[in-house]
Formats: structure tokens, sequence, C-alpha cells
């Protein structure tokens, strides 16, 4: 943003609060981290956005390598002449300091894949192309970072979960519900402004494009959805609590596990309300106050990335 439209819009989109009321718990270090991480992600999305309305697959395509590039040697990207690249190199500085390198590898994996999904959506918006439903929800879970967020919560929680623990059916299923319901409710409140711009990547528009629902009706469809994640949670809840109560063997590392496990999954449950409060509260989706209901006013146009 111009430095006029940070002073007018930064404080008011609410980027790190939205991880404030999530990462509930984490050493400030930690948190703040993950603030800035989250509030490069929008930008990064906002970059996306505009390479893709003003065709600009030259610039996309740079970035999409200096992204990878910069997720394998971050040190090396610090001072990279696009501060989005330096930006994301900072971040991923500062997150890979807080646990080992097998969970940094198990990371840039994860984030890898949410590039690659960036890249055909890219590819989509540019052909029209309205990906089915079942496409659009496979492709939703890496373009919202489902494991991103996931991975997230160890550093928060101060403790980095063997794989037996994460690959528990009770620990992906709780993580993976409060992650759709999150991806989900954002296609909900996005609609309005995915709509105006011709978009063809929202849950609501393959409803309608695929299933040949009207707009009522694919609202109704989503917010079923939505319910059903809540409900589902509070299931899976159960079930992830009393594994972390198995975990609690007698011995220090056993308690520690399981109290890890179980602050983990009080941010999961944190992620419900964190989003719901973020969606209302951010001037990301106020579009109707918006001269152009398709572009929100704090985008720069200018083509960044461009040369």
């Amino acid at each position: 943003m111009p430095a006029d439209k940070v002073d007018e819009y930064a404080d008011g989109l609410c980027y790190t609060d939205l991880m404030a009321g999530y990462y509930i718990g984490a050493p400030d270090e930690v948190m703040q981290a993950i603030a800035d991480y989250s509030a490069w992600f929008f930008v990064w999305d906002d970059r996306h956005d505009r390479d893709v309305i003003h065709g600009r697959p030259g610039a996309w395509r740079r970035l999409r390598f200096q992204l990878h590039a910069a997720l394998d040697s971050p040190r090396e990207h610090l001072h990279h002449r696009d501060p989005l690249v330096a930006g994301f190199a900072d971040s991923m500085v500062r997150l890979y300091s807080f646990l080992t390198k097998k969970w940094n590898a198990r990371f840039a994996r994860h984030f890898h894949a949410v590039i690659e999904a960036y890249d055909r959506e890219f590819r989509n918006r540019v052909n029209g192309t309205v990906p089915t439903v079942e496409e659009y929800l496979e492709l939703r879970r890496l373009t919202f970072a489902h494991w991103i967020w996931t991975d997230l919560l160890e550093p928060s929680a101060g403790c980095e979960l063997p794989t037996a623990v994460r690959n528990h059916f009770a620990y992906r299923r709780a993580a993976l519900l409060s992650q759709e319901f999150a991806a989900w409710y954002n296609d909900l409140c996005s609609l309005p402004k995915e709509i105006a711009g011709d978009e063809v990547h929202n849950l609501g528009i393959s409803l309608i494009h695929h299933e040949g629902l009207t707009l009522e009706e694919a609202v109704q469809d989503i917010r079923r959805r939505i319910e059903e994640c809540i409900t589902e949670f509070l299931d899976a809840e159960k079930d992830l609590n009393r594994f972390a109560d198995t975990l609690a063997d007698g011995t220090v590392h056993g308690k520690e596990l399981s109290l890890a496990v179980k602050a983990c999954l009080g941010n999961m449950r944190n992620w419900f309300s964190s989003v719901y409060w973020f969606h209302h509260e951010s001037g990301r989706y106020t579009v109707d106050s918006w001269d152009d209901r398709s572009t929100p006013p704090y985008v720069n146009n200018e083509a960044a990335g461009e040369s």
C-alpha cells in the first residue's frame, strides 16, 4: 500500500488481530512472527489478484519462482528488490527459528504446495475455468493453507508434535474442521466481492455454475456446510481431548505432550470465534461501502514486480 493508504486502512483490516485471536498463549516473539506472516499472506493474495486482473502472467511467474526459492533459502532473499519477496524471507527466517529442522522442512513442503495451488488458481482465472465443487474443495484446502495454519499451532504451544500424534485421526479431523469452517466462512463473506469481480474461485460460484443453484440456494448450502463443521468439530474436540488424555502416561514427557495437544486443540476452537469476528470487523469485506464492489479501496494497482 502507499503510505497514505496504510494510515487510512491498515489497522482496520485487522490482519494481525485475526492471528492474535487464534494462537492464544503463544510466546510474544512467536505471536509477532505469525501475525506479520499473516499480514504478508493477505498482501500476497492481493498481489496475485492484481496480476490476474491486469494480465501480468510474467510478473506472477517470476514471483512464484522467487517465493519457492526464498522458502528454501530465506537468508539469501532478505534484501530482495521486491518487498514482497524480502518480507516473505524475513517471515521464514523468524518462523524457522522456533522448532527443529524437521518442522521447518514440513512447513516448507506444505507452503511449496500452497504456491503451486495459487498458480493453478491463476491459470483457472485467466482461462475463466470454474472448478467443480469437489475440485474446488480440494484446491481450497491448499489456497487457504489449511496445513500451514495447523503447523503453526506447534510453535505457539512450544512443542513439536510427533508424527504419530499429528497423523492421529482425532487430531487431523479436528484440525481440518477448524480450517474448513474458516475457508467456507471466508467464501460466504467474499461472495459479493468475487461475483462482482467475475471470479471463478468460491464455493458459492462452483455451486451456482456446476450444480445449477441460484445465488440464494448457494448461500444456504454454504451456511449448511459451515454449521455442520461446527457440529462435527464439537464431536471431534471430545475425541481429541480423550486422545490427549491417553498421552499422559505418567512420565514428564507424556504430561508435556498431553498439555501441548490440548493447547493446540484449544486454539483450533479459537479459530472459529476469531474467524467469525474478523470477517465482521475487517475492512476487507465491507464491499457495500466501496465505489467498486470488486476492488478494495486500499489496493495499489501498479504493476508491482514487473521490472
